[in-house]
C-alpha cells in the first residue's frame, strides 16, 4: 500500500507527522498520545471493524509504517522539541514559497482569510480528524487536507510554532520583540496560498532540506556534505553557514562551529539558526574562560554542556 501524500507540508519534501496523527503542530505529549490510542483503536487488526482479510492488512500496514513512527517521533519530549525545529524552518520555507505550494482543500482556503487564525485552525482540524480514520480509502486524503491547514497555520503565524517548546524556551526581550514583529508582518503580508504553477525548490535549498533531514537522523557527516556542497554553488547562502555552525558545533568541532556561525550573522544578522548557535557557543566559551578549550591531539573539542537550546535537542546518544 503507497502512503504517498502530495498536499501541504509534504510537499515541501517534508513527513508531516502532525497531519498523520491528526493533531494540532503545538500539541502537548498528552494530546498526542490520547489521540494515537484512539487511531491505533481504530487500526488494530483485533479491533478493526472491517471483516475484510485484505481491509486488516491494510490497517495494520496503515498503523505501523504510517502511525506508528509519527507516534514515535512526537511522543517523546526530546524527540518532538528536535522535530520542533525542522517544523519552524519549514514555516520560514512556507513564507518564502507561499505562492508555489498549491492549496486545493477550501477549508484551508478559508483558514487563509480567518480573523481569528487560531480558533478556525483548531475547529477545521478537529473537524477532519474525526473523520480522518474512519474508512481506509479517505485516510490520505485526509491527512493531506490537515497537511494543507498546518502550512496555512504556519504561513498566517509567519513561520513560528505558537505555544511550542521551542517557543517558550526562545529568549525574551529584545529577541522576542523582534521575532513578534516579524510574525506580525508576515501575518498582515501574506496574502492566500495561490494556484499558480509550483516552483522548483533551488539547487541550494534542495542540498539544505536534505541536510535538515540527515540532522534529525542523527547523521551529522552526511549532513555537513550536503550543506559543504550546497555552500560551492552559493558561497554566500546564511542558512548553509548557519546550519553547518549548527552541526559542527554538535560534533565538537567549536572553532568551525564558530566560523559558519559568524559567517551567517554577517550575511543575515537575524538568522534564527545562527543566533541559537552563537548563544549555546558563547556559553560554551564562558564556561572555559572565554575561549573554547582546545582538543587534545587526534581528538575533537567537546562542549562541556549538551543539553539546553537548539543544540541540547540534538544532544547525546540515543537511549
Amino acid at each position: 500500500m503507497s502512503f504517498q501524500i502530495d498536499r501541504g507540508l509534504f510537499k515541501l519534501d517534508f513527513t508531516d507527522y502532525y497531519a498523520i496523527l491528526g493533531v494540532p503542530i503545538n500539541s502537548d505529549a498528552k494530546e498526542i498520545r490520547k489521540r494515537y490510542l484512539k487511531i491505533a483503536r481504530n487500526l488494530h487488526p483485533d479491533s478493526f471493524s472491517s471483516e475484510s482479510e485484505d481491509e486488516k492488512q491494510q490497517a495494520t500496514e496503515l498503523l505501523s509504517k504510517l502511525v506508528n513512527p509519527a507516534y514515535e517521533k512526537l511522543s517523546q519530549d526530546r524527540e518532538r522539541a528536535e522535530y520542533e525545529v525542522l517544523v519552524r524552518l519549514k514555516g520560514q520555507q512556507a513564507i518564502k514559497e507561499k505562492d508555489s505550494v498549491q492549496i486545493f482543500s477550501e477549508v484551508a482556503t478559508q483558514l487563509s482569510k480567518a480573523n481569528d487564525v487560531d480558533h478556525a485552525y483548531k475547529t477545521a482540524l478537529q473537524e477532519i480528524a474525526t473523520k480522518q480514520y474512519q474508512t481506509l480509502d479517505q485516510i490520505l486524503e485526509l491527512t493531506g487536507q490537515i497537511s494543507e491547514l498546518n502550512f496555512v497555520y504556519l504561513l498566517r503565524k509567519g513561520g513560528a510554532v505558537p505555544g511550542s517548546s521551542q517557543t517558550k524556551n526562545q529568549a525574551t526581550g529584545a529577541a522576542t520583540s523582534n521575532q513578534a514583529g516579524k510574525s506580525n508582518q508576515a501575518a498582515n503580508a501574506a496574502p492566500a496560498p495561490s494556484n499558480a504553477s509550483q516552483a522548483k525548490p533551488t539547487a541550494v535549498e534542495q542540498y539544505c532540506r536534505r541536510a535538515e533531514e540527515l540532522i534529525v537522523r542523527n547523521a551529522f557527516a552526511q549532513a555537513i556534505l550536503e550543506l559543504r556542497d550546497g555552500l560551492k554553488l552559493e558561497p554566500n547562502n546564511s542558512r548553509c553557514h548557519g546550519l553547518l555552525g549548527m552541526v559542527y558545533l554538535k560534533q565538537n568541532q567549536a572553532k568551525m562551529a564558530k566560523i559558519h556561525i559568524e559567517r551567517a550573522l554577517q550575511l543575515n544578522p537575524k538568522d534564527e539558526i545562527a543566533l541559537e548557535a552563537k548563544q549555546k557557543l558563547d556559553k560554551l566559551s564562558a564556561g572555559t574562560g572565554g575561549k573554547a578549550k582546545p582538543a587534545k591531539a587526534g581528538q575533537s573539542e567537546k562542549p562541556r554542556d549538551s543539553g539546553g537550546g537548539l543544540f541540547g535537542l540534538f544532544g547525546g546518544k540515543k537511549k
